[in-house]
């Protein structure tokens, strides 16, 4: 394949990379929150959310039965203020986003370092709806295990 036939099939597929306006925007919602957890920075971390938030948590129980766990967005909000800034490092490893209209949804698997060290790994589900041209974090549900990070 010549130089030129090349240029023209990288100028037709790098839209098919490119991100929207409203994912790059729902990506950026969702790094602040990270970033303000990192930081300890509950003005940051609370800025990212709807105002009835919801948090979920789905686990396995000792006796290997599933559990879903809830937490209130003020009770996180107030967890990640009590933490020495670095201690909460949640690393994603990716994003797949889809977006209609005004609601989003992200998929991003993640590794947990609590003050460095590994603790565990998941994913997490974001929705997101798009409040006076801001994207805002209405649930999060999330995995967590230990084995398999």
């Amino acid at each position: 394949m010549n130089k030129l036939s090349l240029l023209f099939l990288l100028l037709l597929t790098a839209p098919a990379f490119a991100q929207s306006p409203d994912e790059t925007a729902v990506r950026a919602t969702i790094d602040q929150m990270f970033t303000g957890m990192r930081k300890s920075d509950t003005t940051m971390f609370k800025s990212v959310f709807a105002p009835a938030a919801s948090l979920q948590s789905v686990a396995k129980t000792k006796e290997g039965a599933v559990s879903v766990r809830q937490e209130s967005i003020a009770g996180f909000i107030a967890s990640v203020g009590k933490q020495t800034p670095g201690d909460l490092d949640e690393r994603l490893t990716g994003y797949d986003i889809k977006i209609d209209a005004e609601l989003a949804v992200a998929w991003t698997p993640y590794t947990f370092y609590y003050k460095g060290q590994k603790s565990h790994c998941g994913v997490n589900v974001f929705t997101l709806v798009k409040i006076n041209g801001s994207w805002k974090i209405q649930s999060i549900i999330d995995t967590r295990r230990r084995d398999g990070c």
